[in-house]
């Protein structure tokens, strides 16, 4: 028996289809409850760069497309949605990402923040509604994932890491993944992106992540109990 993080099988998914990933690597992880940067320094080793100050990027999705009328879930009819609008067509906000980031403080560099823009977005709706919505929700994404990448871009250049990967519900995003592979191009390091398939939960993640805790940690005592809000082990 062995008991799995969430968050570290949503890592894992990457090893699955690429098991010879160099580390360090920058992990980019996005789903509904969690948004992070975190460095793998090695198997089981993980160092947190930031995180969400308040929404989640996924979260952020799911009521931007509810205000929009789009239903449940919100990434995939945003990302739907998105691609027959003008990304460029609304300017809403993105936090942190317009300073150079070494004037931010250590807290802030590689923290996200997702609830101004959110608000923006329905507020805008609400007082210009014949606003195209496939314009707004192609603004909004662009949006979310400027700051998604560019906090990525950072932690890349600043730890020099190997790689970066992307794993959480939100990397199944299409422009996402294509900012994502862009930014890796341009960094020089490498891109470890899930399929589609492995980004959402799924059993072959948790697989993963078990072997590699049962290879180092050997088995999980049999009275450990369940956790729903269980964090990434993370290194001081």
């Amino acid at each position: 028996f062995v008991a799995v993080n969430h968050l570290e099988a949503h890592l894992y998914a990457s090893f699955l289809e690429e098991p010879d990933l160099e580390l360090p690597l920058v992990v980019l992880l996005v789903s509904g409850g969690h948004t992070m940067l975190v460095l793998m320094e090695d198997h089981g080793r993980y160092r947190l760069l930031g995180s969400t100050l308040d929404d989640a990027a996924g979260e952020a999705y799911d009521k931007v497309a509810r205000y929009l009328g789009l239903g449940y879930p919100g990434g995939p009819a945003i990302d739907a949605l998105a691609m027959d609008g003008d990304p460029t067509a609304y300017a809403y906000p993105r936090s942190m990402v317009q300073e150079n980031p070494a004037t931010l403080s250590d807290d802030r560099r590689y923290a996200f923040s997702f609830s101004g823009l959110k608000t923006a977005v329905v507020n805008h709706v609400r007082n210009e509604p014949d606003a195209a919505t496939a314009d707004v929700a192609a603004s909004f994404q662009e949006a979310v994932v400027d700051a998604l990448v560019t906090k990525a871009r950072w932690a890349v250049e600043a730890t020099g890491a190997k790689g970066a990967c992307l794993g959480g519900g939100v990397a199944a995003n299409s422009r996402l993944r294509e900012r994502f592979l862009d930014m890796c191009t341009d960094t020089g390091v490498r891109a470890f992106l899930p399929s589609r398939a492995l980004c959402t939960d799924n059993a072959a993640m948790v697989a993963a992540a078990g072997w590699w805790r049962l290879r180092s940690d050997g088995p999980s005592p049999l009275d450990v109990g369940a956790d729903p809000n269980l964090s990434l082990p993370l290194l001081d």
